[in-house]
């Protein structure tokens, strides 16, 4: 019998392994690490008849033992498309597939709208999900969060959740350069600056990822605010545009905008007011746009997508309102993993505010993060392995607030609970500029952790 390897038993490779059992594939489970939770996961997965190799590397050794029957290996999208090893298996002649690939294989009859984008993309994901939903369509998400695309196509397969009409996916540019067959019925690219170059080499190959998937697209949505679409629109013959900037962003014609009086509109009518989404930040003006022109698209009225936007309740870790901590307003931004995206979040909130920042850093620009420290942030804590390296460029940059740094999370709470009162902040942000990986197993754990630690300060006067 042929059998199947499936590297990592991450969210996708759970996934992975539980869709090729359903689809009555022998599935072996290679995982480098062994743990007390890992092994709890083995477990597991051994009673369901999925078996599962702990401490096993990613080397070609690992696969002496299954070489004579071994018919494909599947990966997560944590592991380089281009690793060393999975380019000598290739050679040899065996198939290695993405996680992703595998998802769209078992659900491509399902029309799947595509969202990629730098930043943007996971708050478009919720916010569409939850339009569509609203107005009465079975429209889950997944992808790059929450369920991974093959645990949907598990789910759905299996019985254990319906049928959707739609599926919103999240996709990253890991999962995209794996998974060259996927074709979104409706594509929609958010954003687009410098990030991951540590693992695709270059901006060019980033771009041209992100291209790739919206080329597949049969409706494809830009976000004409953003500098990097904007000067690739001429490279577009099709593709509709929104701006929260008006009719005529950059002298060209926008095809949804928000208007003067702030209406959103296109060229037929003006169709709900912008404030129907209650999110703070000019991104969030973007984000509605181009969640509006996909729900328009999919066929549902301007009347049910202000009515579902009105009970959006936010995205968790993506500038989420926590409460107050001495008249300051705490949002919590784990979710902000670059200085891109920590640069929207400090626009996003009232200055004077305390920030707290750090962990694993980065390649990027960090001078649009940096400027907007200088007029908002009255304190900066900065806390994990990135620190001293997130103070020294703001020392570089000449930051004049005040600066402390820390180990942990955990103490920069309480540093950050006494500085909001000595500084009389408005606002109070966690938005670290950084991946989390340098103390936590991802950004939503950090988030997590952030909660637990403020909670029982807030409201306290």
């Amino acid at each position: 019998m042929t059998r199947t390897i499936v590297v990592g038993m991450g969210r996708s490779g759970l996934g992975a392994a539980r869709l090729l059992k359903q689809q009555n594939r022998d599935v072996v489970v290679f995982e480098r690490g062994d743990n007390e939770a890992l092994q709890h996961t083995s477990k597991s997965l051994t009673e369901e008849g999925i078996q599962v190799v702990l401490g096993q590397p990613l080397n070609l050794e690992s696969f002496n033992a299954w070489r004579e029957d071994l018919d494909a290996v599947v990966i997560g999208p944590g592991i380089p498309w281009d690793h060393p090893t999975l380019i000598q298996l290739r050679s040899e002649g065996v198939p290695v597939r993405s996680e992703m690939d595998l998802a769209w294989d078992a659900l491509q009859q399902i029309p799947w709208i595509g969202i990629t984008g730098t930043n943007g993309k996971t708050t478009v994901t919720h916010l569409l999900s939850h339009v569509l939903e609203a107005s009465g369509l079975r429209a889950p998400m997944g992808g790059n969060m929450g369920l991974s695309a093959a645990e949907l196509a598990h789910q759905i397969g299996s019985g254990a959740a319906p049928p959707p009409d739609w599926l919103v996916m999240e996709l990253s540019s890991y999962q995209i350069e794996a998974a060259p067959a996927v074709a979104p019925k409706i594509g929609i690219w958010t954003t687009l600056t410098p990030d991951h170059l540590e693992r695709h080499g270059s901006l060019e190959a980033y771009r041209a990822i992100k291209r790739g998937l919206l080329e597949r697209s049969e409706y494809a949505l830009f976000n004409a605010d953003d500098p990097d679409l904007r000067q690739q629109r001429s490279s577009w013959d099709c593709g509709t545009w929104v701006s929260s900037e008006g009719a005529r962003p950059d002298g060209q014609p926008a095809d949804l905008w928000i208007d003067e009086e702030g209406m959103v509109r296109n060229n037929a009518s003006r169709l709900f007011a912008a404030d129907a989404l209650a999110m703070p930040g000019h991104h969030n003006r973007q984000n509605l746009l181009l969640v509006t022109a996909a729900a328009l698209e999919v066929g549902l009225s301007p009347q049910q997508i202000a009515d579902a936007l009105r009970t959006f309740p936010g995205v968790p870790h993506r500038l989420e309102h926590l409460g107050t901590l001495a008249g300051a307003s705490v949002y919590n931004d784990s979710k902000a993993t670059n200085y891109d995206a920590a640069e929207v979040g400090l626009r996003a909130v009232q200055e004077p505010a305390v920030v707290l920042a750090g962990g694993q850093t980065k390649q990027g620009d960090a001078s649009g993060w940096l400027k907007q420290l200088h007029t908002k942030a009255c304190c900066l804590i900065l806390f994990g392995a990135g620190a001293n390296e997130l103070a020294s460029l703001a020392k570089a940059a000449g930051y004049p607030g005040e600066l402390l740094q820390c180990q942990e999370l955990e103490s920069a709470v309480s540093l950050a609970a006494t500085a909001v009162q000595r500084h009389q902040a408005s606002s109070l942000l966690l938005s670290p500029a950084c991946a989390s990986f340098d103390q936590y197993p991802d950004f939503e754990a950090r988030g997590e952790h952030f909660r637990s630690l403020i909670q029982p300060l807030l409201n306290v006067t």
